[in-house]
């Protein structure tokens, strides 16, 4: 049996409206304006007509898709959730910078 894989691949500075995000994350609109009411979201622009949304917003789609399917969690919390998971993310990148800057000091 053959199957067909489809990928896209998302770049820092691309920026897709609410129609492209829907399809791209096979999503319902209405998803995502939960997902924005929670503050899980933020896109760039006044209006639904004129949103934008970047690669961060496709990540946290996925993880929040995830959350709620796997881990069966509300919206509430996969907003908790996401929230930890960046700030576990933050503090490896500033150990991990750390470790760099005191390894350095030992070899002066």
């Amino acid at each position: 049996m053959k199957t067909d894989i489809q990928c896209t691949v998302f770049d820092e500075t691309s920026a897709y409206c609410l129609k492209d995000l829907c399809r791209l994350c096979r999503v319902h609109a209405q998803f995502v304006h939960d997902l924005i009411d929670e503050g899980i979201l933020s896109p760039q622009g006044t209006n639904p007509r004129n949103w934008q949304f970047g690669a961060v917003e496709i990540k946290r789609i996925q993880i929040s898709i995830r959350l709620q399917e796997d881990l069966r969690i509300n919206l509430p919390g996969t907003a908790l959730a996401l929230d930890l998971l960046e700030e576990i993310e933050e503090l490896r990148r500033n150990k991990s910078l750390l470790e760099q800057l005191h390894s350095l000091g030992k070899k002066i």
